[in-house]
């Protein structure tokens, strides 16, 4: 049954002009399987054994045959570098089971790398390439040394200008939260710690996720927690190093959606993407998280849909830092107001906006390219009723 549409304060919501909208065209795209592993931060798996669990248990769920499959999609960002393994697509497609010699590629956007892979097998599946595919999501980094990951997790950053540097994303982010504090004086530091709490809050009764057994987090904890960098980063600002894989099945199959185990039918009303300057200092306004806004434009766009339509909001919460910027630039609230409606409970389970309902990067974990594809599989949870205590 449709729910009752929440009331949005959209700050910006008209789109820009030369926006692409839905074409006609298009094939219907619906999810109709989800898989999840365990989010840990110990005892490490092979890649190809967390891959192909959770991509068995979303074949599963949808009830499709594994050789009807035809084309599988992989988020990953630091298996070359971390386990000496690319061609991860085949790797899972072998693993998984899937015999019916599906295209399998690698898609590497590293922290995006699993949303790369959602995009690209809905690309796949509304241009008719493909009736029915899987997007995977797999990373192992807590095997590896402490210091090898953060250099790994550098590489997304200009490796020239900014990574061979010293930079990283703590040092990164760290520098936007200090811009923001000096640009938003009323923005007190503390007011970042709504999103850890929130995070840490949804996570407790996520038993996919790796703080689920974790203490809460309340203001206190968050302000004790300590400073990773001179940057105001704290540990309860960033997300945690972790293993983990995420799969969903995608089809344009009216009958197959209809029969799958989802428990609803749900479609996949659009898409969108952006890419900014790579370079964060070459950016003309680095809090406004340029890429974000675009492609929120265009994936409303291309469902033909508003802002006041949105009842639940995925988003990169890395950082709290992150969280607050994305939530401005997607036009959910005024620049310098992030903080402010976090700690105003705008995103918990009952707000306008509703943020991390599972437990997000922060709490829920963030094995970096299967994290796209986890906030997929949740939402697919959510979208038919199966949220549990997190259901929105």
């Amino acid at each position: 049954a449709p729910k009752k549409m929440r009331k949005v304060r959209v700050f910006e919501g008209t789109l820009r002009r030369g926006m692409a909208t839905a074409a006609s065209s298009a094939r219907p795209v619906y999810m109709v399987g989800q898989g999840m592993t365990p989010v840990v931060r110990k005892n490490p798996r092979p890649l190809r054994e967390m891959g192909a669990d959770a991509i068995k248990a979303a074949v599963s769920e949808a009830r499709v045959d594994p050789k009807d499959v035809g084309g599988l999609y992989v988020g990953n960002m630091l298996a070359g570098m971390l386990s000496y393994q690319q061609h991860i697509g085949p790797l899972l497609s072998q693993s998984a089971g899937l015999t019916g010699m599906p295209e399998s590629v690698t898609a590497e956007a590293c922290c995006g790398a699993g949303g790369a892979a959602l995009r690209l097998g809905y690309a796949a599946v509304a241009g008719g390439q493909h009736t029915t595919v899987v997007v995977a999501g797999v990373e192992g980094m807590i095997h590896a040394d402490k210091g090898n990951v953060t250099k790994g997790l550098a590489a997304a950053s200009d490796w020239e200008r900014e990574g061979s540097k010293g930079e990283t994303f703590v040092t990164l982010n760290g520098r936007l939260m200090k811009l923001y504090c000096e640009k938003y004086p009323h923005v007190a530091r503390e007011d970042f710690g709504a999103f850890s709490i929130n995070a840490h809050r949804n996570a407790a009764t996520n038993p996919l996720a790796t703080f689920q057994a974790a203490k809460p987090v309340d203001w206190a904890k968050y302000a004790d927690s300590p400073l990773i960098t001179d940057c105001p980063i704290r540990v309860m600002d960033a997300s945690p190093t972790c293993d983990g894989a995420a799969a969903v099945v995608l089809t344009s199959d009216p009958a197959v959606a209809a029969a799958s185990g989802a428990g609803g039918v749900v479609r996949v009303a659009g898409s969108g993407a952006a890419s900014d300057l790579l370079c964060v200092e070459d950016r003309q306004d680095p809090l406004g998280l340029a890429a974000a806004r675009a492609s929120t434009e265009r994936a409303l766009a291309s469902a033909g849909v508003t802002l006041n339509h949105i009842d639940i909001f995925e988003l990169h919460d890395a950082y709290s830092i992150m969280a607050c910027l994305s939530l401005e630039a997607s036009g959910f609230c005024p620049p310098g107001e992030g903080a402010n409606i976090a700690k105003e409970g705008a995103i918990g389970l009952q707000g306008y906006v509703p943020i991390a309902t599972f437990g997000g990067l922060k709490a829920r974990g963030h094995p970096v390219g299967a994290t796209g594809v986890y906030q997929a599989a949740e939402m697919l949870l959510q979208l038919t009723g199966r949220g549990g205590e997190n259901q929105v």
